[in-house]
């Protein structure tokens, strides 16, 4: 997955002269927390988010202020063909909750945390008709085909199949498999069968 199937591609833009107040209304008019300063071309210039604007409200009260003169002027920005799972490590290890995407200096889309969340839920086909096991296993240093095995044994069409990491080493193997709809009561048994403990199951 990259970037620019997720991003943001209707963007909510301003110029640099707007003013605080401007850009707090546009916000809340368009129900967005971020706000690209842009020129005419569509050349990034900055960025501003909700908390900058409010932090700097009761100034521009004061003195007539501008964007030009409170906006992140070399903000961080990412490429479309970045990697989703680079993008997600941005944001969180810089606790942020979007990013500006330029290609040859110009924006061309947005990626919010929502963004991601919404990627990794289609992903994991977590609101899908399926069912999710929890799935221990000791012993096997790769369990994974004899568990991919079992469930197509059975026609089971497998969604997703995460390791959840063990809490220290040497411990148990731990799983999420996530299934299409299915009777699982079969593959639960034969999974059982060759030493594989299914700790819960539950149907979305």
């Amino acid at each position: 997955m990259i970037v620019r199937h997720w991003m943001s591609t209707d963007l909510v833009t301003i110029g640099k002269d707007a003013s605080i107040q401007e850009a707090m209304a546009l916000m809340k008019r368009e129900s967005v927390r971020h706000l690209p300063v842009v020129d005419q071309q569509k050349n990034l210039l900055g960025w501003i988010t909700d908390a900058d604007l409010r932090g700097v409200l009761i100034a521009s009260m004061i003195e007539e202020l501008t964007l030009e003169d409170v906006m992140i002027r070399k903000p961080l920005t990412i490429e479309p063909e970045m990697p989703l799972e680079e993008a997600a490590r941005i944001l969180l290890d810089k606790r942020i909750g979007g990013l500006p995407i330029v290609e040859n200096g110009v924006l061309t889309g947005i990626i919010t945390v929502a963004d991601i969340l919404s990627a990794f839920i289609t992903f994991l086909g977590l609101f899908t008709q399926s069912t999710r096991l929890d799935i221990k296993v000791s012993g096997s240093p790769n369990p994974l085909p004899e568990i991919t095995r079992i469930a197509r044994t059975h026609g089971a069409e497998i969604i997703s199949l995460c390791q959840v990491p063990a809490a220290e080493e040497g411990s148990e193997f731990s799983y999420s498999l996530r299934l299409k709809k299915t009777d699982v009561k079969p593959i639960i048994a034969d999974l059982e069968k060759h030493g594989i403990e299914v700790v819960s199951y539950l149907d979305m």
